[in-house]
């Protein structure tokens, strides 16, 4: 009821208009106007010209937009509309030329009315606007925000933060790198400069946050504008890649804040998507571990190449839910199977390789946190060590094709148990090769960005809350990729497997641990020393200032994809790695914690412990 008695209200506010187009055409175009304004056929061409116009904006549902948020194309088409009704009107009024003015009259009356109508409109909403950005201006506790783009996203941002009652944002201005646009207006907001111009700008307006709103910028780009911004004390965020512009834009829900994955400037990866898809397509394919950081991403690409089963198998079942409901969120179509097991348990395992028949079998299941299993030696043995050499002897036996093994760098020349444990599944893998049908493989990666235990998201909580952010040593480096593109290329690894393996992921520039911590201090908008400290608690057990990717006698050889490289295959003793295995599965069973690392050196020359903290 009450929008349409706001619509009776604008229609009566046109048929105005059309009245005061009449009196001033008449006023202009006749000298005995006060005669001629007396003549019943002025009135009857009022009538039938705001009749023909407001019916016309009516069908075109013009006086169902809201005024604030009318577009260019709506005021468009209630034009022509407008000046169609007029024309036919007109046309009318030449037959019936006794009872309405002459078409002169009615058209040019007419179009002098849709001008007023559009022009009060138009008027309305740039005082509107005007007014609101004052009063949001002077009001106080506003945040000043700079706009990093001027394209269309910039634009639709910019436009929806103007109309947002809620965003307590003054916008200060805009940088684009793009010369011509210098001094240009996007709904009243200039564009002041460019990327070069971004720490001056920040300085002299006081700015507070950074948005940068270039949804299809390339990583390169993305790299160079975050180091600008993180040498101001300003809070990031941007428009994620993903971001559709579908004419609004709300910068609390659609922006996001500043990834450290933003930082690392990789290239895209390249994938050979016909390969991978030929290879998991139609295929059975299980992942032990599927619900942990790596094993879940996994499950996530795989079931976008249809394979005809999934079969996840983790010992945690909460991992487990999450996965499976995710699943069947996304890729109801899949074939998709949940199996709560332990890689330790071997019965449990040929039970479900028999029952499901797997052709690719991804091995993500292990113990990863290094101090954890420094404490815990015997776990990380029957885990990682027995729990891999289960896998494979029944992927073995049950006629699996290829048995793809998820790796670390800490596996290289180790100095703590979980590198060491690590190595030896390596040479479980290499040591099963050419004993069935069955084709083993190993790939191999360092850190993964937001992975459980990760560096990342434990600064990210210790930035939150308040600090201080710990690091373990001042000098410590670590390679990085992230989930998706560990997985991603795992995927292609299995592609290229034909046995024996070990591959090699390119992880780019190792990163210094405390340069990542200050990077991140300084894009969540705070300062190191004075808003946050970081401490530096010294290096835990068994924990390197750098790792290592390659042994020196594996050599490398590379792959059809520039970011996989092949380690050159190990020869091992398969039945006395074995009987090596036994022995350190008797003392894992008795926790002899001494004598599991003993033997671990026996069986990794490379691992010295020496370096242990």
């Amino acid at each position: 009821m009450k929008n349409f008695s706001k619509q009776l209200l604008l229609m009566a506010v046109d048929f105005c208009l059309v009245a005061l187009s009449y009196f001033l055409v008449i006023i202009l175009i006749r000298d005995d106007f006060q005669e001629f304004l007396r003549q019943p056929i002025v009135f009857h061409s009022v009538l039938i010209t705001g009749a023909g116009i407001i019916t016309a904006l009516k069908i075109v549902n013009f006086y169902s937009s809201l005024w604030m948020y009318t577009s260019v194309k709506e005021y468009t088409l209630g034009l022509l509309a407008g000046i169609g009704a007029v024309s036919v009107m007109g046309v009318v009024a030449g037959y019936l030329s006794e009872a309405f003015l002459g078409f002169k009259y009615i058209f040019t009356s007419g179009l002098v009315a849709l001008v007023f109508s559009m022009m009060v409109r138009i008027g309305i909403k740039v005082i509107y606007q005007f007014m609101k950005g004052y009063f949001k201006e002077t009001a106080g506790a506003q945040k000043n925000l700079l706009v990093v783009g001027a394209g269309n996203a910039a634009a639709i941002a910019i436009r929806g933060i103007l109309l947002d009652k809620e965003a307590n944002y003054h916008i200060v201005g805009v940088v684009d790198d793009d010369l011509r646009k210098r001094g240009c207006l996007i709904y009243g907001i200039k564009i002041l400069g460019t990327r070069d111009d971004i720490i001056s700008i920040c300085e002299e307006k006081k700015v507070n946050e950074i948005l940068i709103a270039i949804p299809s910028i390339s990583e390169k780009d993305k790299y160079d504008i975050l180091n600008i911004c993180s040498n101001t004390s300003c809070k990031i965020k941007i428009l994620p890649k993903t971001m559709g512009i579908s004419g609004k834009i709300k910068l609390k829900t659609d922006a996001r804040d500043i990834q450290i994955e933003d930082l690392l400037a990789r290239d895209v990866i390249e994938l050979d998507i016909d390969d991978i898809s030929s290879s998991l397509n139609r295929r059975t394919i299980l992942v032990t571990g599927g619900g942990g950081s790596i094993g879940s991403e996994l499950c996530r690409q795989i079931a976008s190449f249809r394979p005809e089963k999934l079969i996840i198998v983790d010992i945690y079942e909460n991992n487990a839910y999450d996965i499976q409901n995710e699943l069947l969120s996304t890729h109801p179509e899949i074939d998709t199977d949940v199996l709560i097991a332990s890689v330790r348990d071997k019965a449990r395992l040929d039970k479900i390789f028999k029952k499901y028949k797997p052709e690719i079998v991804f091995h993500a299941a292990a113990h990863k946190h290094v101090p954890l299993m420094e404490d815990s030696s015997c776990e990380a043995v029957k885990n990682n060590i027995k729990g891999t050499l289960n896998v494979c002897l029944s992927a073995s036996e049950n006629g699996v094709k290829k048995v793809i093994l998820i790796s670390t760098d800490k596996a290289v020349n180790p100095t703590n148990v979980m590198g060491a444990s690590k190595r030896v599944c390596e040479m479980i893998v290499q040591s099963m090769n050419g004993r069935s049908e069955t084709k083993f493989a190993a790939v191999r990666f360092g850190n993964v960005l937001g992975s459980n235990g990760s560096v990342v998201p434990i600064f990210k909580k210790q930035i939150e809350k308040g600090g201080p952010v710990t690091i373990t040593h001042r000098d410590i480096t670590r390679y990085f990729m992230t989930i998706p593109e560990a997985a991603q290329l795992v995927m292609e690894a299995a592609v290229f497997a034909n046995g024996g393996e070990i591959f090699v992921l390119d992880m780019g520039q190792p990163v210094k641990i405390y340069d990542l911590a200050v990077k991140m201090i300084k894009l969540s908008g705070l300062t190191v020393g004075e808003d946050i400290d970081i401490v530096v608690t010294g290096l835990r057990p068994g924990e390197k200032l750098y790792e290592e990717l390659l042994m020196d006698e594996e050599g490398l050889a590379s792959t059809k994809n520039k970011k996989i490289f092949v380690a050159r295959p190990g020869q091992f003793d398969h039945d006395k790695l074995v009987a090596d295995i036994d022995v350190l599965m008797e003392l894992a069973v008795n926790e002899d914690e001494q004598a599991i690392r003993e033997k671990l050196k026996e069986l990794v020359p490379s691992f010295k412990e020496e370096a242990r903290r």
